[in-house]
């Protein structure tokens, strides 16, 4: 009897240890894919909550990036005059945690695969894209996100047309 409670006391143990990096994971994934709704949604006050005051996001272009503010007006605005819908078709997420020596790198991501599609009020599209996102998340808030998207297949599929300059 004394074997089997010191055998359930280092199963409980070991359960205990690995508990708390699976919940950090396990919540990080919710805040994503709660976050992902919320733009699907196009739920800006959702949106909000999720993002930290010291929010940064960067993307899809080399030189982009919004503080908080800037990117929930930028949603804002484009869900009520560029959007009629946004709809993850499928979408697949994963933890990690970069452990320090990483520098920048260092703490808890979930990375972000998607295949997404575009239907503008305007009657053009519907446009499909793979986006490509990293979430940084720190105390229960997004502090910092980086965004990739093939921008000029959107507006392929919009209609434009690609020509080199005359040299």
């Amino acid at each position: 009897m004394k074997q089997l409670i010191i055998f359930a006391a280092i199963i409980t143990l070991l359960f205990s240890c690995t508990s708390s990096a699976d919940k950090t994971k396990s919540d990080n994934l919710a805040l994503a894919r709660k976050f992902l709704n919320a733009v699907e949604t196009k739920d800006v006050k959702t949106m909000d909550t999720l993002l930290a005051e010291n929010y940064k996001g960067f993307g899809p272009s080399f030189g982009d990036s919004v503080n908080k503010t800037e990117a929930l007006a930028g949603f804002k605005y484009n869900s009520e005059n560029l959007y009629e819908s946004m709809k993850y078709n499928r979408f697949q997420n994963i933890a990690v945690t970069v452990k320090p020596g990483e520098e920048a790198l260092e703490g808890d991501w979930v990375a972000n695969w998607a295949e997404l599609t575009l239907k503008y009020k305007d009657g053009r599209g519907p446009v499909v894209l793979w986006v490509n996102s990293v979430y940084k998340i720190e105390n229960g808030k997004i502090v910092l996100s980086r965004t990739f998207y093939n921008e000029a297949d959107v507006l392929r599929q919009l209609g434009y047309q690609f020509s080199m300059p005359n040299q």
